[in-house]
């Protein structure tokens, strides 16, 4: 998700509040950035690019006005230009409008508006936004109630902002976007996130979707699409406690999930090249990768599974490479030569056992390698070279969002293998992926699959190749948060011994993505099947397999690497939503802790 500010009431220091509060929002990743200020009259300044180059356009300007919205986007539909940049205008240039989210029927709008004479000058999804409010008000609609109708026939995901010249009113609605209201007693403020405002107030109001609110000179309201007022309870946020910023969600995890198409962008952002097909993870880390004899990977839990899978991914480019649990590597070290690298993959960078399996790889002279989420970590510190993953803060205990941002983060490695250069098609492949993730995340039909499931005696995830790390971590997801008994297992393992706790009530969720080795998938699945065992299958329908389960997943088809990516999204749905079925305590699981630091 991009980031979004808004603020009503703080005069002459609108722009610096929006300013500010882009600032706060830069951890969320972007390629460009823009405001709007409304008062009288209507001004708009957006750049692509850094923050630093809006601030730059930015000081020659007076922009003046009682209300404003600000944006920092990461490009979807449309490149990073100044062009595709937010906030976007109507026709007429008096109503501007920012949005998080992807519209999925902004094809046919676009269409029917130019059609009736409207003209755009962008390639994003975004601006059909404004053109439709002004083709509403066109018709006699007050401002307000054009731009209700116009989110009325919004399809997809978004948090959409907007004001009007000569008006010093924001209105907003969310729907699948995170949007919370910041309020004090003399301005109200609008972020997609609290840090967008947290400096002016610490009293907020989490927007659901369907929502509508309305910010004004004199206080704020919202209500839902029709018009019907909704009591909102006002909460005082303490920043030292960890329940700060859900954004709506009700848990962190669930929001966290959410957060995955951002994260993935954020852990692209400036290292991939479209163009020319190139990734750069800077000469440290290439020439480190490129002189790699053989790699072996460290880590625990969620990130060990990340590591299986860059085992796997590095083995396809050529290198030998092998991943161990972290607290196995110190107790049995494994041989090495003077070019093997270990990296050591942590969330955290804090982890006990991963750092331990780390300091020993350096006393035997060793190169390291940190794939981390946390800035200024022990393991970034320690370690000769770090990637950093980018994922932006994750509360929740059950990694989710890092687990995703770690398999892209090995794919850039992989990809520098090959001195960087790599296929157009692939690079294109990374690029899409958060917004297949966002596909995921709107088409899911996981809540139904748990509700059906949820009083099963057991769990079993079975997968091959790429998908076979998923399947641990599906597994994996189920036990952390639900305290259900589940396993994973390599698909052709099944029958070597677990296919004797098969019954009627252990669901298989079979992962089958891409082409390879999939077949052999389906007829361990058939093997379930014959077993009157039900099957989930999680698949882009590359094979049959749907024709055996008794539900099905999907998910886009996309490259064979990154579909395992997706596949986990829906597996990491399942779990969060039997988990909240069975009433545990899901960001906090019992005996648990986000970052481990004892062995």
């Amino acid at each position: 998700m991009c980031g979004i500010i808004g603020s009503v009431g703080r005069g002459s220091e609108t722009l610096d509040v929006l300013v500010d509060g882009l600032t706060n929002l830069e951890y969320r990743g972007y390629d460009s950035a823009g405001v709007a200020v409304s008062g009288e009259s209507l001004s708009v300044c957006k750049r692509s690019g850094e923050l630093d180059v809006l601030k730059g356009a930015l000081q020659p300007w007076s922009l003046t006005g009682n209300a404003g919205i600000g944006h920092t986007r990461w490009s979807t539909h449309g490149p990073p230009t100044d062009e595709n940049a937010h906030p976007h205008m109507d026709c007429t240039g008096d109503i501007a409008v920012v949005h998080n989210g992807i519209i999925e029927n902004y094809e046919s709008l676009r269409e029917e508006l130019e059609a009736a004479g409207h003209e755009f000058a962008s390639e994003t999804d975004t601006e059909v936004v404004p053109h439709l409010i002004e083709a509403i008000q066109a018709g006699g609609a007050s401002f307000e109630t054009a731009f209700r109708q116009a989110v009325s026939r919004l399809e997809g995901s978004y948090a959409v902002a907007a004001v009007r010249e000569g008006s010093d009113t924001v209105f907003a609605a969310r729907n699948d976007s995170p949007l919370v209201l910041g309020v004090d007693d003399t301005a109200t403020y609008l972020g997609s996130d609290v840090p967008a405002f947290l400096e002016h107030t610490d009293r907020v109001v989490y927007l659901e979707d369907g929502e509508v609110a309305e910010l004004t000179p004199d206080g704020w309201t919202v209500t839902t699409l029709a018009g019907v007022a909704v009591d909102k309870e006002v909460n005082t946020v303490d920043w030292e406690s960890e329940d700060t910023g859900k954004s709506g969600y009700e848990h962190f995890m669930l929001k966290e999930i959410h957060e995955q198409p951002q994260a993935l962008r954020q852990c692209l952002q400036e290292r991939v090249d479209e163009l020319s097909g190139r990734v750069d993870l800077g000469d440290d880390i290439a020439n480190a990768v490129r002189n790699a004899g053989s790699i072996q990977l460290v880590a625990c839990g969620t990130s060990y599974h990340a590591a299986l899978y860059a085992a796997e991914l590095f083995r396809s480019q050529g290198v030998p490479a092998q991943a161990f649990v972290a607290s196995e590597y110190v107790t049995s070290p494994p041989p090495h030569s003077e070019d093997t690298l270990v990296v050591g993959i942590t969330q955290s960078g804090e982890t006990a056992d991963t750092l331990s399996a780390l300091r020993d790889a350096q006393r035997r002279g060793v190169e390291t390698l940190a794939v981390t989420n946390v800035v200024g970590s022990t393991a970034a510190r320690e370690c000769e070279g770090v990637l950093y993953i980018r994922s932006g803060p994750e509360i929740g205990v059950a990694a989710t969002k890092t687990f995703s941002a770690q398999v892209v983060a090995v794919n850039l490695i992989a990809a520098v293998l090959g001195n960087g250069d790599t296929k157009h098609e692939f690079v294109s492949a990374l690029r899409d992926l958060p917004g297949q993730v966002q596909q995921v995340l709107d088409e899911t039909n996981a809540e139904a699959v748990a509700r059906q499931f949820v009083d099963s005696d057991a769990f079993f995830f079975i997968g091959r190749g790429y998908d076979y790390p998923v399947a641990l971590e599906g597994a994996l997801k189920m036990k952390e948060i639900s305290y259900e008994h589940a396993e994973g297992f390599a698909a052709g393992e099944l029958k070597h011994g677990p296919l004797a706790l098969v019954t009627g009530n252990t669901p298989v969720f079979a992962v089958v993505t891409g082409e390879t080795g999939s077949e052999k998938t389906v007829g361990n699945v058939k093997e379930v099947e014959a077993r009157n065992a039900p099957v989930v299958a999680v698949t882009d329908g590359r094979t049959d397999v749907e024709r055996y389960a008794d539900e099905v997943l999907e998910v886009p088809a996309a490259d064979p690497r990154l579909g395992p990516v997706l596949a986990n999204v829906q597996l990491q749905l399942v779990s969060y939503h039997v988990a909240k079925q069975l009433a545990r305590s899901i960001d906090k699981p019992r005996n648990l802790a986000k970052s481990v630091t004892v062995e």
